[in-house]
């Protein structure tokens, strides 16, 4: 019986050359060295957050939970670009089945999050969908270089299994193209053509980037929006709140679905630049105007300092004291799939 791949062991991981990429554009969040969000130039102070990462608590978390049981995912979901399902599979890592195609968000399949294999964030549990247990993958879409988002031996499976393309932020290719994957890079409200009716856009965030000391802010973050006739699905990546989500509303219109982050956001006066809250994420899901959020970042790597069980139950408090209806901005289970 062959045992099922629902995590990458850290002793697989492939290392990597840390490289600063090198971005050559004219743009509003450039300044010919490094990206930096528009919105405000406030930097979180470094010597609060160098002291927080020396004096907290990191390991109040449970050691392992395990997932729920649930059927796999069909191969292909529908032949009408009008039918969609959401699978959400852990952390910020969700399938999106759009009629005949298969997208994957922020694939980590990986036991850490981390350059590190023995040192780094762990995961408390398994992804909700094995590796062997997906469709066939006909698009990555990558928000941003964290370990917690791109994990290369992840994508190194992927690519051997499914060679899809990765549709990524600019200078995210450094990273990616020394193993042969095929990557496109895009700015801010750049789309890519991937199929007759079907364009991915590459949309503002408030958050930073960099895998080492040498290359903070050299690559660029962002969300990522498949757009159909039928509506768009938007992938918010990570990101701190910000006028960009009404902006993307007032470009692209309100999404059909929106995958909106709402973990990892203690201690606040740290986290709030970089990470929304749930409260964040509720305003968020109103400026977008739409009726189906899926939450994600959360439950599975402890990257902060709130409890597991944090997010969710303050997300229902948000929803309240906003005046959303519940229905409206859900919390699923690894390996749980939705109609939208």
């Amino acid at each position: 019986m062959t045992t099922k791949s629902y995590f990458i062991p850290s002793k697989t991981v492939t290392g990597e050359v840390w490289q600063k990429p090198q971005v050559n554009i004219v743009a509003p969040h450039f300044n010919g060295q490094r990206f930096f969000n528009p919105w405000e130039r406030e930097e979180r102070n470094q010597a609060a957050l160098f002291k927080w990462i020396l004096t907290r608590q990191s390991q109040t978390w449970p050691r392992w939970c395990q997932n729920q049981q649930f059927s796999v995912p069909p191969v292909r979901y529908s032949d009408s670009l009008n039918a969609w399902k959401v699978w959400f599979v852990g952390h910020a890592t969700l399938l999106l089945q759009i009629g005949p195609y298969n997208f994957l968000t922020d694939p980590v399949w990986g036991e850490r999050c981390s350059p590190f294999k023995n040192a780094g964030p762990k995961r408390v549990r398994a992804a909700g969908i094995a590796l062997e247990d997906l469709p066939p993958i006909d698009a990555v879409l990558l928000s941003h270089n964290h370990y917690d988002h791109l994990d290369t031996a992840s994508l190194l499976w992927l690519h051997e299994h499914h060679q899809m393309p990765i549709i990524t932020g600019l200078g995210n290719g450094v990273y990616l193209r020394q193993h042969g994957i095929n990557v496109v890079e895009l700015d801010w409200w750049q789309s890519h053509a991937f199929a007759e009716g079907v364009d991915i856009h590459y949309l503002p965030a408030k958050h930073f980037s960099g895998r080492g000391v040498r290359d903070r802010n050299a690559a660029l973050w962002g969300g990522l929006s498949v757009v159909t006739p039928h509506g768009h699905a938007f992938f918010a990546g990570d990101t701190g709140y910000a006028p960009h989500f009404q902006e993307i509303k007032q470009r692209l219109g309100a999404p059909r679905v929106a995958l909106l982050p709402i973990g990892a956001y203690e201690p606040r006066e740290l986290m709030k630049q970089v990470h929304m809250n749930p409260t964040d994420a509720v305003q968020a899901h109103k400026d977008l105007a739409t009726r189906n959020s899926i939450s994600m970042h959360f439950n599975t790597f402890q990257l902060t300092d709130e409890a597991i069980d944090a997010p969710a139950q303050a997300l229902t408090e948000a929803l309240f004291k906003q005046q959303v209806p519940e229905h409206e901005f859900v919390v699923m289970l690894e390996g749980e799939g939705r109609v939208c």
